[in-house]
């Protein structure tokens, strides 16, 4: 193997945004993750929806304006059938 390619491996200190951390090893001292073992939802069996750009806000609030033209068209509907 050639000499002096390979980087240096230090000890790495990884935090989570849930607050743990752990120490591990890497080639930069510090590390911070968003989800990790103690809080994903696959490892802890609840469901926990991670929205950094509020895509499911959105999404919930067309939906929401969605549900309600339906109901105001059954409800016009329903009132010129009378």
């Amino acid at each position: 193997m050639k000499a002096d390619i390979h980087p240096n491996y230090v000890p790495a200190r990884v935090s989570c945004a849930c607050g743990n951390t752990f120490v591990t090893r890497a080639t930069v001292p510090e590390i911070r993750v968003d989800i990790c073992s103690n809080c994903h939802p696959f490892f802890t069996g609840r469901q926990k929806i991670v929205d950094t750009e509020r895509r499911v806000e959105r999404f919930r609030q067309r939906y929401e304006r969605y549900e309600k033209q339906e109901k105001a068209r059954k409800e016009s509907s329903a009132a010129t059938r009378r």
